[in-house]
């Protein structure tokens, strides 16, 4: 009981300390501050590569110049007349935007679904009045193209010398209680300290693309890129509200995360969609369902019949943020680190928060069951997969994988040599990797990962025998065939190696008593020579 209390005591100290801070609205110039102050720019590989073109887009903050086809000073009345013409795609997207026309918004009935934006419209001119970037008592009319691309207020821009590219902290300007939520991500710390703090997260998850060793490494920039175009969430905010609608209704929609959250290592977006939560969407929520509606009244004024992503992410004790970490327990991928610690005060009250989300639409008790069941699923996967680590890292330290004495080249600095890395799912060279450690890369990175993400997603196939367990199977199969293979070929040279070396032995003592044999059969035969010769002389 002492030792629950001892863990609760820094949880609960936590939570209050948060309560407080966000009683208060956060200061939006200290939030900017921060934001700037720990973004890792080009990281700490930053020597290993140099950025190409395209990612100034991915990270304007530190890579974007402007043009210099273009040269003057423009008005905003200049920048549409001029991008009506040459980007149309650019300008209707605009112009169909809430920001192209912020009169409309004011003049909403009440009984309009998006009246709620009257009063954040207000809470955004409040907080340029405070910044000094709105007059008192003036109203906005709308958010034109030099609002963000050269600065807010301006009248007029030099567009080769100014233009932008808008970030994090350009759109935090109006949005700041949302700009603060978001960076509140990186206030997370794990207990056992099974991921570094803010880890994993969209408000560092620049940090953990320039981080990674072999992304740094790979000699083959355009295709390193392609993580960018995910990996960009810490630097901009389109990845969810697409320029230039940045519609909010967009942003609520499954498919809005679907860019990034798809694929080998991370499908959630499949295994929603296979769920009976995504079936309802497709089949209901498309139709029937509005997301103009805030998430926090999508049950009760929009119509939905089943949750969407937003919906169960940015929720947090019945309230929603941009902060999408609040729950996170099992993070990115299963480890041991987590698994051993699940019934540690910060785990199960997280669990619990997700059991409150369930029952939005569950009982306790199937929602208690069912995360249960998806814990225990999660452990059998993982431990599947911490056997046939150890089997990889003992061929390894044993050098029998295949060519490791004679044809394993050193991955490119900074990356560092590993059985089974992740770095191998990118580069190879030789028998770096060889083909029983990409089984095991694509096992923990791929297969662990969607088994997880099936379960939790409630996509049956996708942890059963579609993704997930069956995979695991085939994986561990053919790693455990593998490491038969590799150990009785080294049995059998070195069986080979003894027999060789024993017969060498039995031919050099054959020789050695052939040769005794001689030699007393020459002394005897001399011998009787010489007493022949004596009895003669007689």
């Amino acid at each position: 009981m002492k030792t629950t209390l001892l863990y609760l005591l820094p949880a609960l100290l936590l939570c209050l300390n948060w309560q407080v801070a966000w009683s208060e609205k956060p200061d939006f110039e200290q939030v900017k501050k921060n934001y700037y102050d720990t973004h890792p720019g080009k990281g700490s590989h930053g020597e290993h590569w140099q950025p190409i073109p395209i990612q100034q887009y991915w990270n304007p903050k530190d890579f974007y110049k402007p043009p210099q086809s273009i040269q003057g000073e423009f008005s905003q009345e200049n920048c549409v007349g001029c991008h009506e013409a040459t980007t149309p795609g650019t300008y209707h997207a605009w112009k169909k935007s809430v920001h192209s026309n912020l009169v409309a918004i004011r003049n909403l009935p009440d009984s309009d679904v998006r009246a709620y934006k009257k009063a954040k419209l207000t809470e955004v001119e409040n907080n340029l009045h405070k910044l000094g970037l709105l007059e008192e008592g003036k109203q906005l009319e709308q958010v034109g193209c030099i609002d963000c691309h050269g600065g807010l207020g301006k009248l007029s821009i030099d567009h080769a010398k100014n233009l932008m590219m808008p970030d994090r902290a350009a759109c935090g300007a109006c949005h700041q209680d949302e700009f603060a939520e978001a960076e509140s991500e990186k206030e997370q710390t794990w207990p056992q300290k099974q991921w570094d703090k803010g880890h994993p997260s969209h408000a560092v998850d620049w940090q953990a693309n320039v981080e990674n060793a072999v992304w740094a490494a790979m000699p083959e920039r355009e295709v390193a890129q392609g993580c960018d175009s995910c990996h960009y969430q810490q630097n901009k905010c389109d990845g969810c509200h697409t320029r230039h609608t940045f519609s909010v209704a967009e942003a609520r929609q499954p498919e809005a995360c679907s860019t990034c959250h798809n694929g080998a290592d991370h499908n959630e977006f499949e295994n929603f969609m296979l769920s009976k939560h995504g079936t309802q969407f497709l089949t209901m929520g498309k139709s029937q369902w509005n997301f103009e509606v805030p998430l926090k009244d999508a049950i009760t004024k929009g119509g939905y019949t089943a949750p969407t992503c937003q919906l169960c992410h940015f929720e947090f004790h019945g309230e929603y943020s941009h902060n999408l970490v609040q729950k996170v327990r099992w993070a990115f991928n299963p480890t041991p680190a987590i698994a051993d610690n699940l019934n540690h005060p910060w785990f199960e009250g997280r669990k619990k928060a997700w059991v409150q989300t369930c029952t939005l639409c569950h009982s306790e008790s199937f929602a208690k069951a069912y995360l249960d069941t998806a814990d225990k699923g999660t452990i059998q996967g993982l431990k599947v997969e911490q056997e046939a680590k150890s089997v990889i890292k003992a061929l390894y330290k044993d050098g029998l994988l295949t060519g490791q004495n004679t044809n394993r080249p050193a991955p490119p600095a900074p990356e560092k040599d590993d059985a089974g890395g992740f770095f191998q799912l990118f580069w190879a060279k030789g028998n770096n990797p060889s083909r029983v450690e990409r089984i095991y890369a694509d096992m923990w990175e791929h297969d662990l990962i969607k088994h997880y993400k099936g379960i939790f997603h409630a996509n049956p196939g996708g942890y059963t025998y579609t993704e997930g367990w069956s995979s695991l199977m085939r994986d561990y199969a053919e790693i455990m065939d593998e490491d038969t293979k590799l150990r009785e070929a080294a049995r059998n040279k070195s069986d080979a190696k003894a027999a060789d070396s024993i017969g060498s032995g039995n031919k050099m003592d054959f020789g050695a008593i052939l040769a005794g044999l001689i030699l007393v059969i020459l002394g005897l035969f001399v011998g009787y020579l010489v007493l022949k010769s004596k009895q003669e002389d007689k």
